[in-house]
């Protein structure tokens, strides 16, 4: 394929509150705290109405960090649902096998058993993947899916997700199944095998090991994000009701260093509640730093003296306030303090205290539907140290502050597995019965991604044609058939973990026409690439290559320039980079007056553009372009001179016709072309930053990305893909082109898959195609009997995928990877489609 033929696979669519004091402070049980993300909220095209109006406390609760590490399209989900997406610097690069086994890996045993998140994904809350399906379509490539785009409704609509895959010479089945897992320290997957016992199944679904995984870390793996204080109802700064509260001069972060600080108050009833009667705070030696009675500024009901301790004659004499307690916490906590308490949430809200960073022991030792240990219980078993007995009179909080201190350091020392193992039957009452080793079989050390699962008792089944597959037999299934083999498993009423198919039905139509895949490889190339043409005339007689570049660029990039000179008047051919660039040449550029004369922007005929309004169309409603818009920045300079008497965007402008002279220069040479009288400058001095279209377009709606292309040499970047975060905002938008084109804005609906530009940096160049020859090949692309054979069995097998999807139970992790060709003429790539079934 030639390098200009490579590139045209972008032109696809160029062409996703303490526990012992129960009985006086209401205690909420909370769930237990998962890493979760709440679902996009559609955001109001009115900024101040946004800013304006209260979040409802089901709101609050449910409010967490806005991730932006590049993430693909994705549609807005319930709470704690997983999902995938792909970073957006990926999109630059294909995937390998390698890198598809590392998702596999993460999504079926996840942190806790100790394997990284994948680098070039992400998969969020992979505790609730239920199961992973691998469909691998062999014999199909990523060029044959945009070619048959509108005829692959099912696997378009179904996946978010969608990624290069590089073609690989092992089979791809095997490879998952006899995969090594990688094996990153003895306290996680290493000792799967030797630990499959009841302890270990004891341990799997332990609350704890849930929630932190089984290795070791630092103080800061435990302390409380932003998210999980709002849901426990922790003050923050920002949030209603806490407005008056005292925030301490925190850091941004901490670290794993960060200076431990135990604290506990104890509080009395008065006529506007429970508040602050004596607050203690402890150091990281658990020295006591403060120790102060504090004066209720209410009257008085009740002293609560059994719990608190406090009596009337120990507050008498007392003058100190809340406000003299803060300032003093204020000073002598360091910038990376880290609090800790026991139901810290109650003493903070007591001290109407706002602190950034804390950890909270009834947390740490977690128990099942969210239930919390008393700190006596806990000090008891785990310190064996009493307190809070029965002979003191109420608690004693510089005792309560060090036992929650050193309850913390403890976990953080041992780590949660050695902590729910020490403590396993006297702290959480479990009865470990081992089971008789006479009849055990002796443990296997294989590190397989097959032998893992099989070793948790997690299934795994192949499906397919007979081939050499790295399985035991009892797990393979061979078919003679697709359609044989789909309807097997999805007749099957309890689904593997992990089921790996084979559709080989592509690949043996395909093998029919090996003498014509290079030719019609060749010819999708073109196909694609007309998508990105214009041509345009007739121009001035005169005008040069250099002056058409100058007029069309501020539609977007142009990539090649053709002055055709075997017409009578001067008309060019010009193909854009993008897709986009093509679609606002022809609404803005159509009929606009060159010196005197209306010019005419259309695209080629050929019988490969005819159904093309449908492929604009869905690509428009492609997941992948979702809230997507394409924006160009007009040089000042130029938007004056283009007084369109026009279409742009759907909205007609007036325009003032006058004609340009036409003149020589000393050396010959044609000045800048003229457009009404000025001149269209050939260069952009001024470079546009991400924060120049942030302010522009945050006003319809939050932004959630922007891309900037990267553009080679010295050009200037005039262009952006502008991703909103609710449709209401990308709608505002377009439905504001007038008013951007004011501010020199040119806009349209994305159309381009990011991943494009991958397989276009992977493509293998061969021989040029001269542009005569290229015309008549153009002229004579008419579908022959084999394509039309070729696109009804592409047909059938994307009902098969979308069947396949359908019967996938919640929660599945879906594959489906179309492997692509290797051939003597080089890689011709496939691709990977990626969607956690909601």
């Amino acid at each position: 394929m030639t390098l200009r033929c490579a590139l045209c696979f972008s032109h696809v669519f160029l062409a996703s509150g303490r526990a012992e004091k129960d009985e006086f402070v209401t205690q909420r049980t909370d769930n237990i705290c998962l890493n979760m993300e709440p679902p996009s909220l559609a955001a109001p095209c009115s900024t101040k109405k946004r800013k304006s109006i209260a979040p409802t406390e089901h709101e609050k609760d449910k409010r967490l960090k806005t991730e932006l590490e590049g993430e693909e399209v994705v549609e807005a989900r319930p709470p704690r649902s997983p999902r995938i997406s792909v970073l957006l610097k990926q999109h630059q690069q294909p995937i390998t096998l390698k890198e598809l086994t590392e998702l596999l890996h993460y999504a079926a045993l996840g942190k806790t058993a100790g394997i990284k998140q994948p680098s070039w994904c992400r998969l969020h809350h992979q505790k609730k993947v239920k199961g992973v399906n691998v469909v691998l379509v062999e014999g199909l490539t990523q060029n044959q899916f945009y070619k048959h785009y509108l005829t692959m409704r099912h696997l378009r609509t179904n996946y978010s997700t969608r990624v290069t895959f590089t073609p690989s010479s092992n089979n791809v089945a095997s490879a998952i199944f006899s995969s090594e897992v990688p094996i990153s320290d003895s306290t996680s997957l290493s000792q799967t095998h030797e630990e499959n016992n009841e302890l270990y199944k004891a341990l799997r679904s332990h609350p704890v090991i849930t929630k932190f995984g089984t290795r070791r870390r630092g103080l800061t793996a435990y302390v409380l994000t932003k998210d999980e204080m709002i849901q426990r109802h922790y003050p923050v700064k920002g949030m209603p009701g806490f407005e008056e509260f005292v925030c301490t001069d925190s850091a941004d972060c901490v670290t794993d260093s960060s200076p431990l600080y135990g604290i506990d108050c104890e509080m009395c009833l008065t006529e506007k509640g429970y508040e602050l009667a004596r607050v203690s705070l402890v150091d990281s030696d658990g020295k006591c730093v403060l120790d102060d009675l504090v004066k209720p500024p209410n009257r008085i009901l009740n002293y609560l003296t059994v719990f608190s301790g406090i009596t009337a004659a120990m507050l008498q004499p007392v003058t100190t306030t809340l406000r003299d307690v803060q300032a003093k916490l204020k000073a002598l906590l360091p910038m990376d303090a880290v609090l800790v308490g026991h139901s810290l949430n109650n003493d903070l809200m007591a001290l109407k205290l706002i602190h950034q960073h804390v950890i909270d022991t009834s947390l740490l030792y977690r128990r099942e539907f969210g239930q919390r240990f008393k700190l006596k219980v806990l000090a008891e078993t785990v310190l064996e140290r009493q307190i809070q007995t029965e002979e003191k009179t109420g608690h004693n909080p510089v005792e309560d502050a060090t036992a929650a201190l050193e309850l913390a350091q403890y976990f953080i020392k041992m780590g949660p597995r050695q902590v729910v193992e020490h403590h396993l039957e006297d702290l959480w009452g479990y009865l470990i019965v081992e089971e008789s080793t006479d009849c055990a079989s002796a443990p296997t050390s294989s590190h397989r991604f097959a032998d893992i699962l099989h070793s948790l008792r997690r299934s795994v089944a192949f499906l397919g044609k007979r081939s050499d597959i790295s399985l035991d037999l009892a797990h393979q299934q061979w078919y003679s058939s697709d359609k044989e083999m789909l309807d097997s498993f999805t007749r099957q009423t309890k689904r593997p973990f992990l089921s790996v198919l084979h559709f080989s039905s592509c690949s043996d139509q395909m093998k029919r026409y090996v003498p014509h895949q290079e030719q019609q490889h060749q010819r999708v190339c073109r196909n694609l690439r007309d998508m990105c043409v214009v041509f345009a005339g007739p121009l001035p007689a005169g005008f040069s290559e250099r002056d058409v570049k100058r007029l069309f660029r501020c539609c977007g990039p142009v990539r090649k320039i053709r002055m055709l000179n075997s017409t009578v008047r001067v008309h060019a051919e010009l193909e854009f980079e993008v897709l986009e660039g093509a679609m606002l040449a022809l609404q803005t550029l159509n009929g606009l007056n060159i010196q005197g004369q209306s010019i005419k922007v259309q695209r080629p005929v050929c019988d490969s553009l005819l159904d093309l309004d449908l492929t604009l169309d869905a690509l428009k409603g492609d997941v992948l372009n979702t809230n997507h818009l394409y924006v160009v920045k007009l040089n000042p300079s130029k938007a004056e001179c283009l007084k369109i008497a026009a279409k742009v965007n759907g909205h007609v402008f007036d325009a003032k016709d006058s004609g340009v002279a036409s003149v020589k220069t000393a050396s010959g040479l044609s000045p800048p072309a003229e457009l009404n009288g000025k001149q269209l400058q050939l260069t952009t001095k001024s470079e546009l930053s991400e924060e120049t279209f942030r302010e522009m377009f945050s006003d319809f709606g939050t932004v959630e990305r922007i891309i900037l292309p990267a553009r080679p040499g010295r050009h200037t970047r005039r262009h952006a893909y502008i991703k909103f975060e609710s449709s209401e905002g990308h709608r505002a938008a377009l439905s504001s082109s007038e008013e951007l084109w004011k501010e020199d804005y040119l806009i349209c609906p994305s159309l381009t898959p990011l991943h494009l530009s991958s397989w276009v940096a992977m493509a293998t160049p061969v021989t040029t195609v001269d542009a005569e020859q290229e015309d008549g090949e153009r002229n004579h692309m008419h579908s022959t009997p084999q394509d039309r054979e070729i696109e009804l069995m592409i047909k059938k097998v994307d009902r098969h995928l979308g069947k396949l999807f359908r019967s996938l139970p919640a929660g599945t992790l879906s594959v489906v990877v179309l492997l692509g060709q290797t051939s003597a003429c080089g890689h011709h790539h496939g691709l990977c489609f990626l969607e956690v079934k909601s």
